[in-house]
């Protein structure tokens, strides 16, 4: 029998402190799911909903939408999922259904998308309850906290890749080995890509080589355009830095119909000129995350490849303190409550 209360971190108001607070346990209605939360990422975006920077967002607000766990309760009209089965929520928390986004297996683009957190509670609790097409199932092979970074970062940079121009044997490379970064460069190893990892310092070198890359860039002293077009100019630079400046000065590195995918966030503009994008035939575009199949399909290319999030643990009520950690730039590189569940 359920508990009929349950842990949850809460922020009460727009960039509020967070607390540990004990809210009632809901049943699922029609098309829900609950899930019990063995382990939830802590994202850069936990700070826009934390923030009150997300439209629809009201207070109080518990955020998390990197959740892994196991289903205990099903909703009436939920077809293929079961109680115990092991699943998985990210970003694409549900959408309408019914758009043309949604009817094209684009639903992440829905105008009506339900992010954990915002649109409902999110994963910093010990249950929550969320649509069954915003589902995920689990591989085995994964244990909940290698799970939950991925239903976020890594389809994030895994869908980015795989739904670009690049092919195997292409040069891919990635800017920043950070949250997003140091999953991006693995999983574009793992896919076959002759992989480059761009980052500032010299004592990035020997994580990036031990993550898979074929070559790093120090962009503290070199010029990254110069050394891309010295590898031959890259098919593919994954963009997944918070500096648009050092996004733009990647576009001279790009080879013939190269592409800048861009995942991480800046609200500066870039410094492109149309000369730079028309000379090389170049695209410049961002990517946002992917639907619960994408999830699937990154969990089990995950399981298969040997891609892993590099994951600090803390418990659910530090969750404060995982997050201050994360948005100083100090994780190693993503931050993972646990529920003890």
């Amino acid at each position: 029998m359920a508990a009929t209360t349950h842990r949850s971190m809460q922020v009460a108001e727009p960039g509020g402190e967070m607390s540990l607070v004990l809210v009632d346990t809901r049943e699922p209605g029609p098309g829900q799911v609950r899930i019990t939360v063995e382990a939830c990422g802590v994202c850069h975006s936990d700070a826009l909903i934390t923030g009150g920077h997300l439209p629809g967002t009201t207070f109080p607000v518990t955020p998390g939408h990197e959740i892994a766990g196991r289903i205990d309760a099903v909703g009436g009209d939920v077809t293929g999922w079961s109680v115990g089965d092991r699943v998985a929520v990210g970003w694409y928390g549900g959408s309408c259904g019914h758009c043309d986004a949604c009817r094209e297996g684009d639903g992440v683009l829905c105008p009506e998308l339900q992010v954990p957190g915002a649109a409902y509670a999110g994963g910093f609790a010990d249950s929550v309850v969320v649509p069954a097409v915003a589902l995920a199932a689990v591989p085995d092979e994964l244990t909940a906290v290698e799970a939950a970074p991925l239903a976020c970062a890594g389809v994030t940079v895994y869908n980015a890749l795989r739904r670009s121009s690049a092919r195997p044997g292409d040069t891919v490379a990635v800017l920043g080995l950070g949250g997003l970064g140091h999953l991006g460069v693995q999983f574009a190893a793992r896919m076959g890509f002759n992989t480059v990892a761009m980052a500032r310092g010299p004592d990035k070198a020997s994580l990036a080589h031990k993550l898979g890359v074929s070559r790093y860039i120090d962009s503290a002293t070199e010029q990254t355009a110069d050394a891309l077009q010295a590898y031959g100019g890259a098919k593919v630079v994954l963009a997944t830095v918070t500096s648009a400046a050092a996004m733009s000065a990647t576009v001279d590195g790009m080879g013939r119909r190269g592409e800048l995918i861009i995942v991480g966030v800046d609200m500066e503009p870039l410094d492109i000129t149309p000369l730079q994008l028309v000379s090389g035939a170049r695209r410049v575009y961002g990517h946002a995350s992917g639907i619960a199949v994408d999830t699937q399909d990154t969990m089990r290319f995950a399981a298969q490849s040997g891609v892993r999030a590099w994951t600090e643990e803390v418990p659910l009520e530090e969750a404060g303190a995982a997050v201050q950690k994360m948005m100083s730039g100090q994780a190693r590189f993503r931050m993972v409550l646990t529920t003890g569940n």
